[in-house]
């Protein structure tokens, strides 16, 4: 027996008045309704409904149930509307994590807008530039900047694409001169972001279509794409980048492109959740 689908014939039952108004209520058969309250009483050991051929009442047991019984299907169909609004219309406060230089330089642009559409929606907004635990650290989302997702595990949405480029600034190139091709990177100092410890390899793609792995070094390194933009700012050398970071410097001439005929590979801007 399904204690549950029993539970709610019952107080259809009661709150009908009868046997055939319940089910004509919910387009089954009498004798369905009536299997079901019998076989409740028959698992509660008690008689629940007296019935004659006009008319039926609740016994003392019988009222003492309905009355809790109701009470529940009346929390589950308040949870259920619960549950409905807030689909509608979020609420409560969404934990996200981002990296930090996109979480302080773009989502800083475009979150006032979410948060004014979604005005019952409290956001906690955490930056850092290293991989976390969604379930354990107690985010709802992340976002992820990256060509690959390295855990299958996670749900993941892509929402945009972001480009890769080279920058460095006049000054530098006219001192140290100006690539014409990407093993002229060799005679660099590349600026790399690195989450990985191994030797850093920047791929293109040639005019041509060909592929191009060159494998470059430089003095100094990082996991967050604004201490690069800085470093390369200052001068220190031609740094790897999105091209959000730095677009700015590049309206401004502060930076200007790097072999700008050989396309890096994107990064896709990813949602994602356990």
């Amino acid at each position: 027996m399904d204690q549950f689908s029993a539970l709610k014939a019952f107080c259809r039952v009661v709150d009908a008045g009868g046997f055939s108004a319940a089910a004509a209520g919910l387009n089954v058969s009498h004798t369905v309704m009536s299997k079901q309250v019998r076989q409740l009483e028959t698992r509660l050991g008690v008689q629940l409904l007296n019935r004659t051929t006009r008319r039926l009442a609740l016994t003392e047991a019988g009222q003492a149930y309905y009355e809790r019984a109701r009470r529940i299907l009346d929390e589950l169909q308040e949870a259920d509307l619960a549950v409905s609004r807030h689909h509608a219309a979020p609420r409560g406060t969404l934990r996200i994590n981002a990296p930090m230089a996109f979480g302080t330089l773009d989502m800083a642009q475009w979150l006032p807008r979410f948060m004014a559409r979604h005005p019952e929606l409290k956001v906690d907004l955490v930056c850092n530039d290293r991989f976390v635990d969604l379930i354990e650290e107690g985010f709802d989302v992340a976002l992820r900047l990256a060509r690959e997702m390295q855990d299958s595990s996670l749900i993941a949405r892509r929402l945009a694409r972001t480009a890769t480029m080279l920058v460095a600034t006049p000054s530098y190139l006219a001192r140290y001169g100006t690539p014409a091709a990407p093993q002229d990177l060799a005679h660099h100092n590349c600026l790399t972001y690195t989450l990985v410890p191994r030797p850093h390899e920047w791929e293109f793609n040639g005019p041509d279509g060909s592929r191009i792995n060159v494998a470059v070094a430089g003095s100094f390194q990082s996991n967050n794409g604004i201490a690069l933009r800085s470093a390369a700012l200052a001068g220190v050398g031609i740094a790897t980048t999105a091209a959000f970071i730095v677009h700015e410097d590049l309206a401004h001439g502060t930076l200007v492109p790097v072999l700008p005929g050989y396309a890096m590979r994107a990064r896709a801007l990813r949602g994602v959740s356990a």
